[in-house]
């Protein structure tokens, strides 16, 4: 009991005590105001005690009090985090610093600290970066605020020509750049963003005089009226009375702004000094002059504050007037941080978790002492700024706007305005009327006006005339008829004479060309169309009966296929309709009679048939004229004898390849661009069928124009035939859901049409081809097909299944865009055709065709590269054999004709094997068996070797012979990669299968030595690549002296081996060489995980004959299952080691005068065997 009462009487004199809150207060000492804006620790003390006070009594943090500890930064960038350094572990938040270059570090180590840092300085915009300043909050604005005011501002009055001079250290100076420097670095880079706006800057230094002054103005105001200052207010007055001399005030022209970044120097008088002579004209000029200034408070409260301030701090400390709100800013840093730590303790935090009391403070507001606190979600205090102008009758300076920072809005007070300078009763504008140089407004003379006035004159009398003169040659033109043919101009086609030309074209020339044009128009013959149908008759025989038209001559070719309605009629049964023909004026023209019994030749028809007369392209289909004396009525146009567009692609005797058509689509864009920049403007009917070719292979467009002379006087066509759906199968959708369409068409609709075309001309199977419906997957009707089109489901030509140029699916898809806007004019159409077509940029395709037919006459050039490619084949074939044979840099020399010298290798690794047993296997084999067996293992052998850095040198019977180190060096891995490769080669063969004796296993023996030899070609006949040294005979008296299953190596091998650390050997003993005596042997058990992250063991030996205590170690690494003959390097049980590249040597060294043994001399074979 009593020790539950000691408890509860401590407990009690604990909650009775309260907990201290640190403020340690970092400023300097001494005004310094190039650094600190004048204000030190003397006048920013007594705000914050006066703010402790205020807080400890109202009772804001209860249970805990305010405490405060002050330190002289000295505004140096040592000092100043040197004390934050000593109070970070006792403090709670740092009130500061002031200068900008001692706020960087301290707030560096603060957000590490996790101790919040709250400052009414730190302007600069380099602070806005919270992932640096992790804990930094400004509580009095910063430069980016000024810039945003100064934008509204520039904008309130559309000015956006403004120039920028400001004060800045010289280059000798050692204080960095100063407060100006970075206030107008703000508004220069606000500025420059928007593109509507254009600035200029320029700096000056304190030794800058009015001399230079003069100079910077009039280079600023070259392309700017509006110039921005920012200067101490002495300096502000010395450059506007520059200005004031440059008559830049009583122009009124001319705007200056002030930007005063420190309130305590703000004077109601700035241009007043005591007794200077320039009083009068610096008052004059400081009406063209606007201040921007932090806004103060005109509240009593700030009376209030202010007052009682300087009672308790003396008033010579702060001078006349409010206290700068540069200072007052600091009790709301102190009011801040404590309502953040409120109610951080009332949320159960502590005082020292600094993180949580920073996101409390920002994007926020609180009351302060000088107005609302907004704190935006950076920790910045979104502060207002005033503008002030100069009243004209008290010649005070007086607020008459004020930037609200929360809106991002100037507002002017009411019952107030600016004051302009020059008289205006307005805002000068951003450029004056006579341009900046006054270039625009330059004076005329009245012999300039004069001859001006009479140029005019005869300039409008020179067009009026020309109009004049216009207007009667046209109604003369039209009044002429020169389209007007009279029937008796029409006479009959003479068959031969329009056959000679073609004839004619074979007797000129000489011989050889004779025989190319021969062949050509043996070519040509096959696309001279004609058909077994029957020419057109006509159900009407008044209106063309008496015409000498050419009748339909089969097989002669003087007819082509032009349809009357614009149908190719190749379905339904019904034929082939032809277009008539006749002679005029010595010219053969196509006659499309005119389905009317009179016509009526009013000024529009008149017009319409002299544009036509008009109209000359080499890709529009050229009119001759109209027969109008019933009852001959009748069009002449020209006449193309190649047949339409349509026949051409549904023609399977005609080849096109892609250049071909290309110039087929060219032609076609170039002449609807020309009817589109007519006076026509647009086809109306553009189909494959009337798009006809001559005889030069030029594509020409067909049936534009004169619609009421083409349209048929009978009964409309029968809306459900197929004929009249099928016509329309080239419409576009919006011309489809019009009542009445326009009878010409429209630009967009000719795009779309040129679409269809276009797949026609890919497909080369009708427009519309292999359409089916997604359901029944039957091929869709015309009239279906118009009407899914019409609908605006998007339906469409299928592109999947073509084979064509991106470029042109694209095209097509682009053409027949659903919205007319979303379809490319022909101007664009024909850039994208020329480059499809860049290699056939003439008019005419005829050269083109000339070329294909000379090589389809003469394709001896095709043969013989046809006999040269196989001759590069078989020799690609022969050297690739030779390459197998011998090395490749060997093999190369000897098809040079060269001789290969002998070459010296300083140190290699051979390796030797035989089949154990093989002698007895093949007795008890047949031949042919023993042949597959040796074929499969050493097919297996060679798939392992191609991954190793080796070379297989030969193999006799069941011997196998490699070398790794030659006829490419690769330095000390020679002995590894021979090592690597026996490894896996003797766990190939431990799961190798005989065909013929499934149940043997072979028994592979295997020898390998390290050391130096000689290579190279012996003879010429039958060259063989041979080593030569003892280091041969040595690697097969260790395969011969070795053991079934194992891999016997040398100590020169082991040596190197070693180096590598990762290999397994086994120490055999001494054994018996023939020919070396006794030799220190040892085995090759396998690899293991080396320490540099190689790969594991590639293969395991036999373990059965180890040692256990060896086996035991090495038994983990064992494969579980065996690897497949066929595939030996792709086992589970090891990682193939991937086929180092190496580089050839090029430095060949003499061969040596050992006494040295060929690998492949008769004595070495039988010591093999």
């Amino acid at each position: 009991v009593i020790w539950a009462g000691v408890v509860l009487s401590w407990l009690a004199g604990v909650a009775c005590v309260d907990r201290s809150v640190r403020l340690s207060v970092l400023a300097p000492n001494s005004t310094n105001p190039t650094q600190n804006r004048g204000q030190n620790l003397q006048q920013i003390r007594p705000v914050v005690e006066y703010a402790v006070q205020a807080i400890n009594s109202s009772g804001l943090l209860p249970g805990h009090s305010l405490h405060l500890e002050f330190r002289d930064t000295n505004c140096s960038s040592t000092y100043g985090p040197i004390h934050a350094f000593n109070l970070h572990n006792v403090t709670d938040v740092f009130i500061g610093p002031i200068c900008e270059y001692v706020i960087a570090p301290v707030a560096r180590y603060a957000a590490v600290w996790k101790v919040p840092v709250v400052t009414a300085s730190g302007f600069a915009d380099h602070f806005i970066h919270r992932d640096e300043y992790a804990t930094l909050t400004r509580v009095s604005g910063n430069y980016r605020l000024i810039a945003k005011c100064m934008v509204a501002t520039l904008q309130h009055f559309n000015w956006f020509d403004s120039a920028l001079m400001y004060f800045d250290y010289g280059l000798k100076s050692s204080l960095g750049h100063s407060d100006c420097y970075f206030a107008l670095g703000s508004v220069f880079q606000q500025l420059t963003s928007m593109n509507s706006h254009r600035s200029r800057s320029q700096s000056f230094n304190e030794t800058t005089g009015p001399v230079r002054f003069k100079e910077i103005l009039l280079e600023l105001t070259e392309k700017s009226r509006i110039v921005v200052v920012c200067a101490d207010q002495r300096t502000v007055r010395d450059i506007l009375l520059v200005a004031e001399s440059l008559n830049m005030i009583d122009s009124g022209e001319y705007v200056f702004f002030n930007i005063e970044l420190d309130t305590r120097k703000l004077s109601l008088t700035p241009w007043y000094i005591e007794g200077d002579k320039d009083n009068e004209r610096a008052k004059k000029a400081y009406t063209a002059l606007l201040t921007v200034t932090s806004r103060t408070p005109d509240t009593p409260d700030y009376r209030n504050f202010s007052d009682e301030v300087k009672r308790k701090a003396g008033k010579e400390l702060f001078g006349p007037g409010p206290i700068s709100t540069f200072v007052s800013a600091f009790y709301d840093a102190v009011l801040l941080y404590a309502t953040a730590l409120n109610e951080t303790l009332a949320a159960g935090g502590h005082q020292s978790n600094g993180t949580l009391i920073v996101q409390k403070m920002w994007n926020r507001s609180i009351d302060g002492i000088t107005g609302a606190v907004n704190i935006d979600f950076n920790g910045d205090r979104i502060a207002d700024y005033s503008l002030m102008d100069m009243d004209p009758d008290t010649f005070e300076f007086r607020i008459v706007a004020h930037y609200i920072g929360i809106k991002d809005k100037l507002e002017f007070l009411n019952n107030t305005k600016i004051h302009w300078a020059g008289g205006r009763t307005s805002a000068p504008p951003n450029r004056p009327e006579c341009g900046f140089d006054g270039s625009l407004c330059q004076t005329i003379s009245p012999f300039l006006v004069l001859t001006l006035v009479l140029s005019s004159f005869l300039v409008v009398l020179a067009i009026a005339s020309a109009f004049m003169y216009r207007h009667y040659k046209l109604e003369a033109e039209i009044a002429s008829m020169t389209w007007r043919v009279m029937p008796n101009e029409i006479g009959h086609v003479a068959q031969s004479k329009f056959r000679g030309s073609m004839h004619s074209l074979v007797r000129r020339g000489s011989q050889l060309a004779q025989k190319k044009k021969r062949v050509i128009l043996r070519i040509l013959g096959l696309v001279n169309f004609s058909w077994f149908s029957a020419p057109k008759t006509c159900d009407d025989p008044s209106p063309c009966e008496s015409l000498p038209l050419a009748d339909s001559v089969i097989g002669r070719g003087t007819q082509t296929v032009f349809s009357e309605d614009g149908v190719s009629l190749f379905d339904n049964g019904r034929g082939q309709m032809f277009v008539s023909t006749a002679v005029y004026k010595g010219v053969q023209v196509a006659v499309r009679p005119i389905d009317k019994s009179r016509i009526d030749l009013s000024r529009p028809m008149l017009l319409e048939l002299k544009r036509m007369k008009d109209l000359h392209h080499d890709h529009v289909v050229k009119f001759y004229g109209a027969c109008v004396d019933p009852p001959n009525c009748c069009l002449l146009t020209e006449y193309c004898p190649k047949g339409s567009l349509q026949d051409i692609l549904e023609n399977e005797q005609i080849k096109l390849d892609w250049m071909f058509r290309y110039s087929l689509m060219h032609d076609l864009v170039k002449g609807m661009l020309f009817l589109h920049q007519s006076e026509l403007k647009s086809h109306g009917s553009l189909k494959s069928s009337n798009c006809v070719v001559d005889s030069r292979f030029v594509l020409k467009i067909a049936d534009f124009g004169l619609r009421s002379l083409r349209e048929s006087s009978g009964s409309l066509e029968d809306c459900e035939s197929y004929a009249y759906w099928k016509r329309l199968l080239w419409t576009a959708p919006e011309l489809l859901r019009m009542e009445h369409p326009p009878p010409d068409g429209t630009q967009k609709g000719d795009v779309f049409s040129f679409a269809i075309i276009v797949h026609e001309i890919v497909t080369r199977q009708g427009p519309w081809a292999n359409q089916v419906d997604p359901v029944t997957l039957n091929p869709l009707t015309p009239k279906e097909i118009v009407e899914g089109v019409r609908s605006g489901t998007g339906l469409r030509p299928t592109t999947s299944d073509i084979c064509c140029d991106e470029e042109v699916s694209a095209l097509m898809k682009r053409c027949w865009a659903e919205e007319p806007a979303d379809r490319p004019d022909f101007n664009t159409l024909k850039a994208t055709i020329r480059k499809l077509n860049k290699d056939n940029e003439s008019n005419n395709i005829l050269d083109n065709l000339l070329s294909r037919m000379e090589q389809y006459a003469n394709n001896l050039e095709t043969l013989v590269e046809e006999r040269t490619a196989d001759y590069l084949e078989e020799k690609r074939k022969c050297e690739e054999l030779l390459y197998q044979l011998l090395p490749k840099s060997v093999a190369s020399q000897l098809i040079l004709g060269q001789s290969v010298v002998a070459e010296t290798y300083d140190s290699v690794t051979i390796y030797f094997s035989d089949i154990v047993g093989f002698t007895s296997l093949s007795a008890e084999s047949q031949p042919l068996q023993v042949v597959e067996l040796l074929n499969d293992l050493y097919t297996c052998f060679d798939s392992i070797i191609e991954n190793f850095d080796v070379y297989k040198v030969e193999t006799i019977g069941d011997a196998y012979m490699v070398v790794s180190g030659l006829p490419m060096r690769n330095g000390l891995n020679h002995a590894r990669e021979i090592a690597r490769m026996s490894l896996a080669l003797l766990k190939a063969v431990q799961s190798f299968t005989i065909r013929h004796r499934p149940w043997d296993q072979l028994k592979l023996r295997i020898g390998m030595h390290t050391g130096p030899c000689v290579a190279g070609v012996v003879g010429l006949k039958m060259p063989r690549y041979c080593l030569f040294g003892d280091t041969v005979n040595t690697a097969s008296r260790m395969e011969s002296n070795g053991e079934a299953l194992k891999i016997h190596v040398s100590p020169l091998t082991k040596a190197a081996l070693d180096k590598f650390g990762t290999f397994i050997l086994d120490l055999r003993g001494e054994v018996e060489m023939k020919g070396k005596g006794k030799m220190t042997t040892y085995w090759l058990l396998g690899e293991k995980e080396s320490t540099d992250g190689s790969p594991t063991a590639l293969a395991q030996a036999d373990l059965s004959e180890v040692s256990p205590s060896l086996k035991e170690n090495e038994s983990a690494s064992a494969p579980s299952t065996p690897p497949q003959p066929s595939t030996p390097m792709q086992n589970n049980s090891f990682v193939p080691i991937s086929n180092q590249r190496f580089q050839s040597n090029n430095l060949s060294k003499p061969t040596s005068n050992h006494n040295n043994v060929s690998a492949t001399t008769p004595l070495l074979q039988g010591d093999m065997a």
